[in-house]
């Protein structure tokens, strides 16, 4: 039976998927983790209503999505099919066969490296960067390096969850979905 509640109604019911861990990953920590809601057939298809909801904002904008490494594959596929555009993944090191072209970059404590198949993404591609959560921006920044390196465009970016306080999107230079943020 199709839903007909607004995307407004199923952000609402979303909410009621998120568990709470504390101290995770380190102490003080409240980690809130939105992809409980894929425990559930019911919580599956809530997703499915979101996403398609939200898919309308993109529709004619994009041409590719970039799914990050390891949440964005979970709900980018889901997005792909409904706007009919491929979806490529962006992952961390050693994560990818073939050919690929790599960037490393500053995390709050630390470094990482992202990598992204050679040949995956056509010069002047509009593409929409797609992960679960946008805390410090740190990741999808350097994805979109990464992606402007291989000559396509992040022209949006999509996120389940956003912490507001630490002004991650200042770092993006475009715009950001996010559809739950604290």
């Amino acid at each position: 039976m199709m839903s007909t509640n607004t995307l407004e109604d199923n952000i609402n019911n979303l909410k009621n998927y998120i568990e709470y861990f504390p101290d995770f990953p380190k102490p003080g920590i409240l980690y809130k983790d939105i992809l409980s809601v894929f425990n559930s057939a019911d919580g599956i298809q809530l997703m499915d209503r979101i996403l398609k909801q939200i898919s309308f904002n993109f529709h004619g904008k994009i041409d590719c999505i970039a799914m990050l490494e390891s949440r964005g594959y979970m709900i980018a596929p889901i997005l792909a099919l409904e706007l009919n555009v491929p979806c490529i993944p962006v992952s961390k090191k050693g994560s990818l066969p073939g050919p690929v072209i790599e960037l490393s970059y500053v995390l709050e404590y630390g470094e990482d490296s992202l990598e992204l198949q050679l040949n995956s993404i056509k010069k002047g591609q509009r593409i929409l960067l797609v992960d679960d959560f946008l805390a410090t921006g740190g990741t999808l920044e350097a994805a979109s390096r990464l992606i402007k390196k291989c000559g396509g465009e992040v022209v949006h970016g999509f996120v389940l969850m956003e912490k507001l306080e630490l002004n991650g999107r200042n770092k993006l230079d475009f715009p950001i979905v996010s559809i739950l943020s604290e």
